[in-house]
């Protein structure tokens, strides 16, 4: 593919800004100026932690879910698995004051943790709030169920831009 075809499924994508690999790698090092501490503790902050809620992804779904961890790039420590139907916790919140971003998989989901009435089709698209004791600032995006995503690889393109809503989300926060 030629790079005109790229920036053209990039943007598509609703990606406008990117940086070939090739020319990360010419670039030459920064010199630090931070401690390692002090480094790890602005890339995680930066980076921020994204809950996840919804019904616990098992076989195919557990699958894709491992690959979307991966594209994100995230560590084990920048995310977690939460059950909706459990009662929040303020105690949860990260005592670093890391950013947090939550994501609900499917309309039930969404629906407990907003509030909200509407179905999916309704909620997607949208920055809602965890509506919970201690959680009112807790930005919310609610995307499609994993199975969902497997039954109908359509929905992924959508799903797609709920990550990347939620990813910018996190990093405006």
């Amino acid at each position: 593919m030629n790079t005109s075809t790229n920036s053209t499924f990039l943007k598509e994508m609703g990606i406008t800004e990117w940086t070939s690999r090739d020319a990360i790698s010419d670039q030459p090092q920064a010199v630090a100026t931070m401690s390692p501490v002090a480094e790890e503790t602005q890339e995680r902050r930066s980076l921020g932690i994204w809950w996840f809620f919804g019904n616990k992804p098992q076989g195919d779904a557990e699958v894709l879910f491992q690959n979307i961890i991966r594209v994100l790039g995230l560590s084990a420590h920048e995310w977690s698995w939460k059950n909706p139907a459990e009662v929040f916790n303020p105690e949860l919140l990260p005592s670093d004051g890391s950013p947090i971003v939550a994501i609900a998989f499917g309309g039930s989901a969404a629906q407990k943790l907003s509030g909200e009435r509407d179905g999916l089709p309704e909620l997607r698209e949208t920055v809602l709030a965890i509506n919970a004791d201690g959680a009112e600032d807790l930005p919310l995006i609610a995307t499609f169920e994993l199975n969902q995503l497997i039954a109908r690889p359509k929905d992924k393109a959508l799903f797609w831009q709920d990550l990347l809503l939620a990813k910018s989300v996190l990093q405006n926060i």
